[in-house]
């Protein structure tokens, strides 16, 4: 025979899409359209509902960017169509390949209830199942004007992604606002070739592929292409054979869940969000209704709050579809958070907020922990699952890396401690699974466990602007339920199927360490004000926890819990995977930096009110102190008088020397040159100088930034290629305070629009030279970097990560050590050889990079911090107006002593007056062991919970004495639940501790 292949494939594509998806809806009569536009911010749907609407004719430009216009749409079922299938097909200026990114609506009947939403991917809306004839219909529309800012080239500057910006310019015009008769022979003929189409494609030469050619080609045969609707049937018998035939027994199997990934915020701000959650799960419960076994996932209990408190109506129906186990919460947080920015607190309680909304609201607790599109995953985050009580985890992110394709789709991860847990990467390489042939295909070909394993997952759904399953995805989703060519589908929960994977792989591969995203590495640095205000609020709302839990001990002050709560729920959104890395349009980071505001303002009123009940009124000068780190003589969350720290160990000189400065405090010395750059830095103890011959440390460097695309996400390695050091100094001076630290004040000019100013000091008994920084920036796709050459030969740096740190080579043997040009750090980063370490300490500061040089016979070890960028797109005024800094160089460091001081720049003592002095609640003994919490219980019981962890990297034993009545002591989950074999033995107030590497340990603690 003649090979007409490419015939077949022709013919049957122009047919289906000009003459069959077509005729799905072909017999309609157009709906009478009214209309309103809202002036300002959406209202509720009441409100909404009862708006004063005016005629509106198809085809009128509609919407500005970020408005809202209601449409009511009425008429009648004609008589004709008495029995059929009735629905109105809405076209409110759709583009399908936008789906979640541009204009959408929820549809609502007359009386409030809402029926689901419209958009690119879901243009049609169920008014009977079984019309009568005269069956009146009035719905309506609450409509965003969402305006596209990723269409053609996506990463032009845009003002649109602001509501202050924006411009008024009506973006859509409708299509279609029609009642029609939905013809289900044709829909289900559009599957059935459809789903043909695509296997054959995929297909290898052979028999299969021929057959499924030639059933196609008879049923385009029987169709006749003038009366689709009544041939459709007669076309789909000729595809009943080939349908029906079943899989290998050996075919992959998917297991598939209903998916949309909505964004908590992106290219749409919060508000947005909301209405988007909304839509969405008003379609899911309404697919969920019309299918048998459709299961669709959602995660972030952040979002079902919102339904609960904005659309109850669709809240009621969400939670009837949980009971029904077709809805499943995933996740266990209350967002899909960045992992490597956020603090082990701020993880914990991810965790403990996100589960406790799911018990307490839906009576179900997640098994497993759902992040399919955050940008890298921390080392430390298995330890955290493992003790929040998780079994697995699932991501498809690291499939996107430049340049190593990771070895592994279902396997064990170990984090910095040794925990492992089961994880699984889908093979499929998307979180916005259509079900195509292509896809199913590309999970069978590229799984890496197929040895062993017989399945992987598939999330199934218009994603991250939300939108989710479609009922063509289910219909896709029977007909490769069992289907010959294709791998098996199946809708199921995630948990299934991690269960049974773990019975098929007991000996899992294992990976180690962080699995480091190569794409996105300036997420690390975009937004600084966002980055800071995360770091500033999570570390004070800790510290608000402190104090508070303290005073509710020793003066019985009510602990506030409702404050705290909605305090940390907050810091917790902004920690989500969009926001906290600084890739949201302006309007979204914006918006943060306020709530940042909003938040130190009331957590600053409970650290005030809590002290102010624990010292008393009177006029002793006090310093209070919530580091866990004893500070000037105060200890670790204590407050003493001021006079009774007692004399500085050394006095800080201050000489001038060649134009710039030496500073000098008897432990290490300092010059700074008539440049503001740091030559010397010697310990005086070794005698050893951390900044390498020859070499200037502080050395600001600008590098021109234009990634090849993602702007405000990526940093490509090119960049290093230009570079501009800052070496013109406009104003240099020098002094010494009242407390005797010694300050150098360096003033710069980066470019005409762009200043610097630096001050750095170094305190009596100090080994850190700390630096303040004030940058008023203006500058364009440009990246700041602060500069410090080592004499140090370090194999490898320590940065610091959740409750521990992580130890990453300073060679680029391989690709996969290339690839890591930026990476993270928390507080520090630590260099050292034996004998000697130079750490680099900061308060808001996540990116940086390492580089090994060899000078003459020296190995030069040279950490940077990343400062600053200035990308255009989402934001275009990224980073721009006065940014502020504080880091600083610790001269003679080991892990120990970075650990300490990257704590204590993290957490600052206050000054206050009362009448007597706090001493701790919690003390704790023993190397490396590190008190990272006092609170109370969130449970409300009254109980403290202290959590503890090891720094160092080693096993530690000490002792943890509580300064209170203790009644029982138990070791605890991250959720704060007892262990059944957590009891602990206490002796007047201790507790013995011991730890493993890098352990966190909770303990609860119930007072007598």
């Amino acid at each position: 025979m003649h090979d007409d292949i490419a015939l077949t494939v022709g013919r049957v594509t122009r047919v289906l899409t000009e003459r069959i998806l077509p005729a799905v809806h072909a017999e309609s009569v157009p709906l009478t359209a009214q209309w309103h536009e809202l002036p300002g911010e959406p209202v509720s749907p009441a409100e909404g509902l009862a708006l004063d609407y005016t005629p509106y004719a198809v085809g009128t430009p509609w919407g500005a960017a970020w408005g809202t216009t209601w449409f009511r749409l009425t008429g009648e079922v004609p008589e004709h169509w008495a029995g059929r299938r009735v629905e109105v097909v809405a076209d409110l200026g759709f583009d399908r390949d936008m789906t979640g990114f541009q204009c959408e609506g929820l549809v609502y009947r007359a009386d409030g209830t809402p029926v689901k939403s419209l958009n690119p991917g879901n243009q049609w809306v169920l008014v009977a199942d079984q019309a009568e004839a005269g069956q009146p219909v009035e719905l309506y529309v609450e409509a965003a004007s969402n305006p596209i800012l990723v269409a053609g080239n996506p990463f032009v500057p845009t003002r649109e992604g602001d509501l202050v910006t924006s411009s008024s310019t009506r973006l859509y015009t409708t299509g279609r606002l029609d009642l029609a008769v939905f013809e289900r022979d044709v829909f289900e003929l559009a599957l059935d070739v459809q789903v043909l189409l695509e296997l054959q494609a995929e297909l290898p030469p052979g028999p299969r592929r021929m057959q499924v050619l030639q059933a196609l080609d008879d049923a385009m045969d029987r169709l006749d292409l003038q009366h689709v609707a009544a041939t459709a049937a007669d076309a789909r018998s000729a595809l009943v054979d080939v349908l029906g035939r079943p899989a290998e027994a050996s075919a992959h199997e998917i297991s598939a869940v209903g998916h949309a990934h909505i964004d908590s915020a992106w290219l749409w701000p919060v508000r947005e969000t909301i209405r988007k959650v909304a839509r969405t799960t008003a379609s899911m419960t309404t697919l969920i209704d019309e299918t048998d076994d459709f299961v669709y996932g959602m995660s972030s209990a952040q979002q079902y709050a919102w339904i609960k408190e904005h659309r109850p109506e669709v809240w009621e129906r969400v939670k009837a579809a949980v009971d029904a186990g077709r809805f499943v919460p995933l996740g266990g947080m209350w967002v899909e958070s960045d992992t490597v920015m956020p603090s082990g607190e701020s993880l914990v309680r991810q965790f403990l907020h996100g589960q406790r909304f799911f018990e307490t609201e839906l009576g179900v607790r997640c098994r497993g922990v759902w992040l399919p599109d955050s940008f890298g995953y921390s080392p430390a985050l298995p330890q955290l699952m493992r003790r929040a009580g998780f079994e697995w985890f699932f991501t498809q992110k690291i499939s996107w890396n430049q340049v190593n394709t990771f070895p592994h789709h279902t396997f064990l991860w170990e984090g910095i401690d040794g925990s492992r847990v089961l994880s699984h990467f889908p093979p499929m390489d998307t979180y916005n699974a259509q079900l195509s042939g292509a896809e199913v295909a590309l999970a069978s070909r590229q799984f890496r466990e197929s040895r062993v394993a017989t399945g992987s997952i598939a999330p199934v759904g218009w994603g991250d602007g939300g939108g989710g399953t479609t009922r063509e995805m289910t219909g896709r989703a029977s007909r490769l339920a069992d289907l010959e060519g294709s791998p098996r589908v199946r809708w199921e929960h995630p948990d299934a199927f991690f269960d049974r994977t773990r019975e098929q792989l007991p000996q899992a591969p294992v990976w180690v360490g962080e699995l480091y995203l190569e794409l996105h590495r300036a997420t690390l640095t975009s937004q600084h004000r966002t980055k800071q205000g995360n770091r500033r609020t999570e570390h004070l709302l800790v510290e608000a926890e402190l104090w508070a839990a303290t005073a509710a001990v020793r003066t019985g002050t009510a602990y506030p819990h409702d404050e705290l709560d909605a305090l940390w729920q907050q810091v917790l959104l902004q920690q989500f995977h969009d926001i906290l890395p600084g890739t949201s349009i302006a309007w979204v980071h914006r918006e943060a930096v306020e709530q940042y505001a909003r938040v130190t303002e009331a957590a600053e009123a409970i650290v005030a009110r809590s002290l102010a009940a624990l010292v008393g009124e009177g006029d002793v000068v006090l310093e209070a102190n919530a580091a866990p780190f004893e500070r000037a003589g105060v200890p670790a969350g204590g407050v003493t008088p001021l006079e009774a720290h007692g004399p500085a160990a050394y006095a800080v000189s201050l000489s001038g020397r060649e134009g710039g400065w030496v500073l000098d405090n008897g432990v290490v010395a300092v010059t700074v040159s008539a440049a503001g750059l740091v030559t010397s830095a010697v310990d005086l103890v070794t005698g050893r100088d951390a900044i390498a011959p020859g070499h200037e440390g502080n050395l600001l460097q600008l590098h021109q930034d234009v990634p090849n695309r993602w702007d405000a996400w990526d940093v490509d390695r090119y960049y290093r290629n230009r570079v501009t050091d800052l070496r013109e100094v406009s104003t240099l001076s020098a002094s010494v305070d009242g407390e005797g630290v010694a300050r150098v004040v360096v003033e710069r000019r980066i470019s005409p629009e762009s200043t610097v100013r630096q001050e750095l000091s170094l305190a009596p008994g100090a080994r850190l030279l700390e630096i303040d920084q004030w940058t008023d920036w203006h500058e364009t796709e440009t990246f700041l970097k602060i500069a410090f050459p080592l004499d140090v030969r370090a194999e490898h740096v320590a940065a610091e990560t959740q409750f521990g740190f992580h130890r990453r080579v300073t060679h680029s043997n391989t690709s996969w050590e290339v690839a890591k040009f930026e990476t993270s750090m928390h507080r520090f980063v630590l260099a050292e050889e034996r004998g000697f370490g130079v750490a680099l300490v900061n308060d808001s500061v996540y990116g940086h990079d390492v580089t090994r040089d060899v000078v003459g016979d020296a190995v030069v070890t040279t950490l940077r911090l990343s400062l600053l960028r200035a990308p255009r797109f989402p934001d275009p005024e990224t980073d721009q107006g006065v940014q502020t800094h504080r880091y600083g160089l610790v001269i003679g460091a080991d892990a120990e002593v970075a650990t300490r001081e990257g704590a204590l720049m993290g957490t600052r003592a206050r000054r206050l007056t009362g009448a007597r002095g706090v001493a701790p609640l919690v003390t704790v003994t023993g190397e490396g062991i590190v008190v990272s919490s006092v609170k109370e219980a969130a449970d409300r019981s009254g109980d403290l919970v202290v959590r503890v962890y090891e720094s160092l990297g080693g096993r530690a034993r000490g002792t943890l004495r509580l300064h209170l009545p203790v009644g029982r002591v138990t070791t605890a989950t991250l959720l704060e639940e007892p262990l059944d074999d957590g009891a602990v033995r206490v002796v007047d107030g201790a507790v013995s501790v011991e730890l493993g590497a890098f352990e966190v340990r909770t303990l609860r603690v119930v007072r007598a």
